[in-house]
């Protein structure tokens, strides 16, 4: 499939419903496939760590998170055809199993948001199936006690919620080890899950503001921030074009 070379990380020319067939088809194979979902933030982190860059480009897949992506992609030529959130990507692989047909392990988060999203989700989905799960905070003897369980759990997908860089490095050196058939990076998706934090509202999803509503209900991240206009310039001055592969 197309990719395109978004600063040097190689992001897939893909739709929400190609995506959710690709995962599909991930899992009717026995072996470890990788997803990670970079935005604006993380590709710019990217181009200045080119061991982080190699460690996205390990991926199966890689989606489009943010709209500052795609509007990357226009930039240089070869437009994506859709933001793929990763939100949106495992929220609608979980409505995929809510009949049971993959089991599910939620990793990251603070101590009780697995536990708690996982009873929300159970609410909604009756029928989930559930191997496990982990809050985020761990040293090396926990680490090895989680990798242990997820190992035993054998999930069909692996839901890595430790925040970039820390849960693509995560997965790029566990992956074959925890033995799961799909593992994705989604960042704060467990907290959306179990409602410690809102979602922004669909008027602001589809004008490409959920950067801004992040915003007025965080302050702090203003600076954090300062990471957009920076990506844009770079794009700008120095993005590179579509490859395939």
């Amino acid at each position: 499939m197309d990719k395109i070379d978004i600063l040097g990380v190689l992001v897939d020319h893909v739709t929400m419903e190609e995506a959710v067939g690709r995962v599909k088809g991930f899992l009717e194979e026995e072996k470890s496939h990788v997803i990670f979902t970079p935005n604006s933030e993380i590709i710019m982190a990217a181009y200045q760590d080119a061991s982080f860059c190699h460690v996205l480009n390990s991926a199966d897949m890689v989606i489009a998170d943010g709209i500052g992506v795609v509007y990357a992609s226009r930039i240089l030529g070869a437009p994506l055809p859709e933001r793929v959130a990763g939100f949106d990507l495992s929220s609608q692989l979980i409505k995929e199993a809510g009949e049971g047909a993959y089991s599910l392990y939620f990793f990251g988060g603070k101590p009780g948001v697995a536990e708690q999203a996982v009873e929300k989700l159970k609410v909604q989905y009756p029928h989930l199936r559930v191997a496990g799960c982990s809050d985020g905070y761990f040293d090396e003897e926990k680490e090895k006690k989680i990798i242990a369980e997820i190992k035993d759990a054998k999930p069909d997908i692996l839901f890595v919620c430790l925040g970039a860089p820390k849960q693509e490095k995560w997965i790029a050196t566990h992956r074959e080890e925890v033995g799961a058939r799909v593992l994705l990076g989604v960042g704060g998706s467990l907290d959306v899950w179990a409602g410690v934090t809102e979602r922004a509202p669909e008027s602001y999803q589809k004008a490409g503001l959920e950067w801004l509503y992040r915003l007025q209900k965080q302050p702090s991240r203003f600076f954090r921030m300062l990471a957009l206009p920076k990506f844009g310039l770079t794009v700008l001055f120095k993005g590179k074009r579509v490859k395939k592969g």
